[in-house]
């Protein structure tokens, strides 16, 4: 089997086989752009390295020295020469962009022979004696695994020692002592010597890259961003181009487009004399690529033009790495740039507008998940002008946010987890070894770093506020203090973070919400022209419903009325009514309730104009709504006028042993019809008010918790009597209808049945869930993330619809039901409506629409638009396929 491939061999289709970076790389090759040579080992090599206990097999070593050899030749340099020693990078490239979760080293080939011939054919001692150190410093703590934080100790201490501000300061003399330290550590922390041998080298490296794609912080990048284990990643070996050789060169890393807008314009940052991590890792402050027009025109003016060439060819905005040796440019990368929610969305119809792409790619191309983060949060008006910035940095991911601080990413992750906190990490620079406390984090600050730096690529991938480079801080982690321009913090205490701006505030700032962007509402427009699931609204309040309408719901698909009664004088007469025992007991708290209710119904059929407004009746068990102990049974009796021990004799009569799976739903109007009947009374008193005032709509009644026909029948009749009832007596018919909540394996099973009597389905998945797992839907957190680490289970089916088992209870359902009525209207209502992944599926079995939360709809409506234009390319490629 072929496994190593020379860049002129390859080209960007081949990422699955190369890896996204050696696929581009090979592509840049045979476009002529000023790569440095070298070769591709592939995803397959790296699988078969896992087959092969981790190690090489003989057919991929035979094919590393093929490949070494061609190298050589081609560029006229081998492994430990007297005159012209090889030096190469070693460089991890997954098919899906991972930046900075697996291992690189550079300079590999040097030893203590050949960084002297390299200093002597330079005429530089102290750039190759600095290559060296950086050398040392990378394979030790990749492949020997010392400590990252153990190399920098002693530059640190050098520097402080010598009073030097950065690393340039360092004189060769210097680089010779940290030299010899840096080797000194390899025998104290590993117990091992530098191996001098670079194919040694070389080898150790990709045999560490390869280990790399199951390191802990690879799976945590692969499991927040969904991408499967079993990809396997490739390795790049490519002849070394120095940035460090001098003040006549440099590195950097460079967007065509801003990556945190959008903008159509060049963003970027470089360093001179230096190498490429010191761009990534913020150990140097970068400068602006805009100020490499006056220092070197000429060669900003072909980075220009070579990246707005990659740009049109790949058809989107690039991430570039470059470096530059001795004024001439080579590029190192090229791959589409990770970007902020905001800038995906502008960068998207931007380029439909330029003729780049279609509109339908413009679609697939956006994280439907990443769309409710563009609604990112601000800091409120007033309270920002009583606040005056503590510190600033650059503005590296926006969106504004409060929480207490935490120096490493163990006390953050701590803190969330335990203490439920709202966590922002606070560093003097990230790594990828943080990842778990980033992932957690209302927000991410650095001390260190530029706008390409880890902490600032990594923030925008997940959409999190990020302030980076800020002057006046420094974290002291020994002591547990950060200060912040001459302010002591402690861990815990409240900071707010602005990282559209760059500011940090003292104390915690209250945030809103922000609106709908321009770009935004285009690629909402599409969505709704390109999908065919309805999206609408979960909303139990007018506020809710009305912040839904701004994000453009076609109604509410589920108002849930005992969120209504939670308020402190609805919640009095809620256990007013829940603690008599008889219907005439019942009465005087059910009229209030009713006057309550009906408040209710008309301010959302009122904000609706029309649109569809879905009603569900009371669902959960009443004790829900009674005092739990008795401290609160006693001031419960007290504001109900009742005697404490009679109250606690009912609250212990209506205790359920397992409530979820008991006295609720519509077995309360079979026990307690006087209930449901109140219910709609009140639903359809506000539709005739409306009536009355010129506003025409229709009520759709649901009814939770069905099990069969013959229930749904029986329940009905209550809704259907008060309907008519009210009609006659106000001499008035409305449209309704009376549907059901299919929330129970036995009614999917005979939906047939159940559809006969039913005017509409709608799933809730949580309970349907609960019930054909088995699982309490309350109780999960204690196992299912065992179930979803050890995969048992591939995701949590609270969140993702579980399609082999309650998704073929739904499709059956679906089939079944329309079997009966073949207009049958069909939802999905909860949280997992507007799931990516779980619309997807519900596109695919013929879903009519789908209902989710006021912030999850733009999501859903992408999801929708994405889910149909997947499913027409299937259809394109079958009928192909019939044709052929």
């Amino acid at each position: 089997m072929k496994y190593i491939y020379r860049f002129e061999e390859g080209n960007k289709d081949m990422r699955r086989l190369l890896g996204g970076k050696g696929a581009n790389l090979a592509q840049m090759t045979t476009m002529g752009f000023p790569v440095p040579s070298g070769f591709t080992i592939s995803t397959e090599a790296c699988k078969a390295f896992y087959d092969n206990d981790n190690q090489l097999n003989d057919e991929t070593l035979a094919q590393i020295d093929e490949a070494l050899d061609q190298l050589s030749t081609k560029v006229g340099k081998q492994f430990n020469s007297l005159t012209n020693p090889l030096l190469v990078s070693v460089r991890s490239g997954a098919a899906i962009s991972m930046p900075g979760m697996m291992d690189t080293i550079l300079n590999i080939g040097l030893n203590d022979q050949t960084v002297q011939v390299l200093a002597q054919i330079t005429d530089n001692e102290r750039f190759a004696y600095d290559s060296y150190r950086r050398l040392l410093a990378m394979f030790g703590n990749v492949v020997y695994e010392i400590p990252e934080d153990t190399f920098d100790q002693i530059l640190e201490d050098t520097k402080m020692t010598n009073h030097y501000e950065s690393d340039l300061d360092l004189t060769v003399e210097d680089l010779h002592t940290i030299v010899g330290k840096f080797k000194a550590l390899y025998i104290a922390e590993a117990g091992k010597e530098f191996p001098q041998d670079p194919k040694v080298q070389l080898l150790a490296a990709v045999n560490a890259v390869f280990e790399s794609w199951n390191n802990h912080r690879a799976q945590v990048y692969r499991r927040e961003n969904h991408i499967a284990g079993d990809l396997g990643t490739a390795v790049n070996v490519q002849m070394m181009v120095f940035g460090n050789a001098g003040e006549d060169s440099g590195t950097g890393v460079a967007f065509t487009r801003n990556p945190a807008t959008g903008e159509n314009q060049l963003f970027g940052e470089y360093l001179l004399n230096a190498q490429g991590e010191d761009v990534v890792a913020g150990i140097r402050t970068p400068q602006p690529i805009s100020t490499l027009a006056d220092t070197m025109p000429d060669l900003y003016n072909e980075f220009v033009a070579t990246a707005k060439k990659l740009e049109i060819h790949y058809r989107d905005m690039q991430d570039l790495e470059f470096t530059i040796e001795h004024g001439t440019l080579y590029m190192l990368q090229a791959r589409n740039g990770k970007r902020t929610p905001t800038a995906a969305v502008k960068i998207a119809v931007d380029l439909v507008e330029e003729g780049l792409i279609s509109r339908t790619e413009a679609l697939l191309r956006i994280n439907p998940d990443s769309v409710g983060a563009i609604l990112y949060p601000e800091f409120d008006e007033k309270e920002l002008k009583q606040n005056q910035p503590a510190a600033s940095g650059l503005p590296a991911s926006p969106g504004a946010a409060s929480g207490q601080i935490y120096f490493t990413a163990e006390s953050a992750k701590a803190a969330h987890d335990e203490q439920h906190q709202q966590v922002i990490l606070v560093r003097q620079d990230t790594s990828p070894e943080d990842i778990e406390g980033m992932v957690i984090s209302e927000a991410i600050v650095t001390s260190r770093g530029g706008m390409t730096s880890h902490a600032a690529v990594v923030a925008r991938g997940m959409g999190t506020p990020a302030t980076v480079g800020v002057n006046g801080l420094q974290v002291d982690y020994k002591n547990g203090i950060a200060t912040i321009a001459g302010t002591e913090l402690q861990e815990g205490d409240w900071l707010s973070v602005d990282g559209t701006n760059g500011n940090l505030y003292l104390g915690k700032i209250q945030t809103n919400d922000s609106k709908v962007n321009d770009d935004l509402s285009t690629i909402l427009d599409w969505s709704k022209q390109e999908g065919d699931l309805g999206v609408y609204a979960n909303a139990d309040t007018p506020a809710d419903f009305a912040q839904a309408l701004k994000f453009g719901a076609d109604g509410i698909g589920l108002t849930r009325t005992e969120h209504m009664f939670f308020k402190p004088e609805r919640l009095l007469e809620m256990r007013r009514l829940i603690i008599a025992e008889d219907a005439e007991e019942r009465e005087a708290p059910l009229e209030e309730l009713l006057q309550m209710q009906q408040g209710d119904f008309y301010e959302l059929f009122r904000l609706s104009e029309g649109r569809s407004v879905t009603i569900r009746l009371l669902d959960p068990p009443l004790h829900e709504f009674l005092p739990h102990d008795a401290r609160e049974i006693a001031k419960v009796s007290g504001q109900l006028g009742i005697d404490p021990d009679y109250l606690a004799r009912r609250v212990d009569a209506l205790k359920e042993i397992n409530p979820m799976l008991g006295h609720r739903g519509d077995r309360l109007a079979v026990t307690f019809p006087d209930i449901y009947e109140m219910q709609v009374r009140a639903i359809i008193g506000a539709a005739l008010e409306l009536h009355d005032q010129g506003l025409e709509n229709q009520p759709h009644i649901m009814i939770p918790l069905t099990g069969s026909k013959v229930e749904m029948s029986w329940v009905r009749g209550i809704v259907v009597n008060q309907v008519e009832s009210l009609f006659n007596q106000q001499g008035i018919r409305l449209k309704y209808t009376v549907g059901t909540m299919m929330e129970i394996p036995r009614a999917c099973l005979t939906a047939d049945k159940v559809a006969e009597v039913s005017d509409f389905f709608s799933f809730g998945t949580n309970d349907l869930t609960q019930l054909t797992y088995g699982f309490s839907r309350d109780d999960v957190g204690s196992f299912m993330p065992k179930y979803i680490e050890k995969g048992i289970l591939k995701a949590d089916p609270f969140q993702t619809v579980d399609v082999d088992g309650v998704g073929e209870l739904m499709k059956m359902a679906v089939e079944n039901g329309r079997f009966t009525k073949g207009d049958l209207p069909i939802g999905v209502c909860g949280e997992i409506g507007g799931d990516p992944k779980s619309i997807e599926f519900f596109e695919s079995i013929n879903v009519s629409y789908v209902s989710c939360s006021p912030y999850r709809v733009p999501v859903a409506r992408l999801a929708a638009a994405q889910a149909k234009i997947k499913m027409s390319k299937k259809k394109d490629v079958l009928a192909n396929y019939v044709k052929s």
